[in-house]
């Protein structure tokens, strides 16, 4: 039987293995972007309960990015984990991640955070996966609002945040994860999955990086 043909072993660091095959592309800040606020809730800003401080900073520095889709009439979306309180709708999710089951439609953790309270006109998700996209409308709602790029923000990084980004482009949105308004339990997770989602799935820029190209890119047209 023939061997498997070997590629001779080549030392690169990380990223020119990822240039090397092609990977690390961009997609770029199409006509409309939407803000998806990705579990930014009393829960997982607290690092006794879901979360930590570095989402707490993540979520401060989310407000003045929150702000600026406001002032430029974008769509806003936010998410929340809600289970029922009588635990009918327990499902594997929450079986893994038992804390999850305490986040009920009433309970103080699963409320979002005061300074990123939403407004009349933005759409609170209610959802019990990962993924802000499954099984909650959320493609089609972007759809009806001729939205083609997905700005993506909030917790985990490498879990809700990494989900939702890799369903926002398999629904074939341009996606944008903003790196500062995005935060984990530990910076190993946080960084890893940054480069990760950059080199497949998404741009990933600061929150000041894309105000600057959103402002240029609305200024032509």
């Amino acid at each position: 039987m023939p061997s498997v043909k070997r590629t001779p072993e080549v030392t690169m660091d990380k990223h020119a293995i990822y240039r090397h095959q092609g990977l690390g592309g961009t997609s770029g800040i199409g006509h409309k972007c939407a803000l998806v606020l990705v579990d930014f809730v009393n829960g997982f800003v607290d690092a006794d309960q879901l979360g930590g401080p570095h989402i707490a900073a993540a979520a401060d520095r989310t407000v003045p990015l929150l702000a600026y889709f406001r002032a430029q009439g974008l769509p806003v979306v936010h998410t929340r984990v809600v289970f029922a309180s009588d635990g009918a709708d327990v499902n594997i999710f929450a079986l893994r991640v038992p804390p999850l089951q305490k986040l009920t439609e009433q309970a103080h953790a699963s409320q979002i955070v005061t300074p990123l309270t939403p407004e009349p006109g933005e759409w609170v998700i209610r959802k019990q996966s990962a993924s802000a996209f499954f099984e909650t409308g959320l493609a089609g709602w972007l759809l009806q609002r001729s939205v083609d790029t997905a700005v993506i923000t909030g917790c985990t990084t490498s879990g809700c945040v990494r989900a939702s980004v890799v369903d926002a482009m398999q629904h074939n949105l341009r996606t944008l994860v903003v790196s500062d308004c995005v935060g984990d339990r530990a910076l190993e997770p946080h960084v890893a999955n940054l480069f990760d989602m950059q080199q497949k799935y998404a741009d990933v820029m600061t929150r000041d990086e894309f105000i600057t190209q959103h402002q240029a890119i609305t200024a032509c047209t």
